[in-house]
């Protein structure tokens, strides 16, 4: 099968080598892309254009940044094939592309680029789930895919978040190395794996936070946990700004 990759970032291009895997040609767009998404996307055909990708390709995945994954579907060209939304955002954003794009599958990725689950949803899921078969992509359908991305990153992101507030609250009143005794070697561990992620990828939680406040106040649940990990996000990415001025730069290119 063909099929359109919308954009190769990191995550991206370990779904585009795993359809690569499973025997299916993949196609992707370099016109307007960084040259970091340029380079990872040599491994794949390069059909120009957005436009052209739409055309030509009977499945399309999106794996952006979430804040940019509702306006990438509804700038697409009409599509005649099945519109794979993959990214990090709430149930209702993804019922918004749903309806921007025909014929949808929702989708959520857990776990690294070296072996991540591909959570999917809809009608026709189990066609795009088998897509993967043989691939180092495990995909499983469940009820709703989206709803699963926001319950499982509302405690991994969230609460790496948590932590960092905690240790920039105790900082800020000069308790940090009494705070820092009190932990045990785990919280450490968890505090130092939430500062290099933060620092490489923190920019793009922000919009991920804010999506998973949305959903859960759409439940009926607080949403204040995650519109304040998403300020703590922020506040990282403001404090780094030629990390995320780059990558904001140049987000829908991801």
């Amino acid at each position: 099968m063909i099929v359109g990759l919308l954009h190769p970032g990191e995550m991206g291009a370990a779904v585009g080598a795993a359809l690569q895997a499973a025997g299916h040609e993949v196609l992707w767009a370099s016109a307007g892309r960084s040259e970091a998404t340029r380079t990872r996307g040599q491994a794949f055909a390069d059909a120009g254009t957005v436009a052209a990708v739409s055309a030509q390709a009977e499945v399309v995945v999106s794996v952006v940044p979430p804040h940019a994954a509702l306006a990438l579907a509804e700038s697409l060209p009409p599509l005649a094939g099945i519109y794979v939304d993959a990214n990090a955002i709430a149930p209702t954003t993804a019922r918004r592309i749903g309806a921007a794009v025909g014929r949808f599958v929702d989708g959520g990725i857990v776990g690294g680029p070296a072996a991540p689950r591909l959570y999917l949803s809809g009608a026709e899921a189990e066609t795009v789930a088998a897509l993967f078969a043989g691939s180092p992509v495990e995909a499983r359908v469940v009820a709703d895919a989206s709803a699963l991305k926001c319950a499982y990153a509302g405690w991994t992101k969230g609460s790496g978040a948590l932590l960092l507030a905690a240790r920039d609250y105790a900082r800020a009143t000069g308790v940090e190395d009494a705070l820092l005794a009190e932990w045990p070697p785990e919280w450490h561990e968890r505090l130092a794996a939430a500062e290099r992620s933060t620092e490489a990828k923190g920019w793009r939680w922000v919009g991920e936070m804010e999506e998973i406040a949305a959903a859960f106040a759409a439940a009926g649940l607080p949403a204040g946990f995650h519109e304040a990990a998403a300020e703590v996000y922020r506040a990282a990415s403001i404090a780094r700004p030629t990390v995320s001025a780059s990558r904001n730069a140049g987000s829908s290119s991801e």
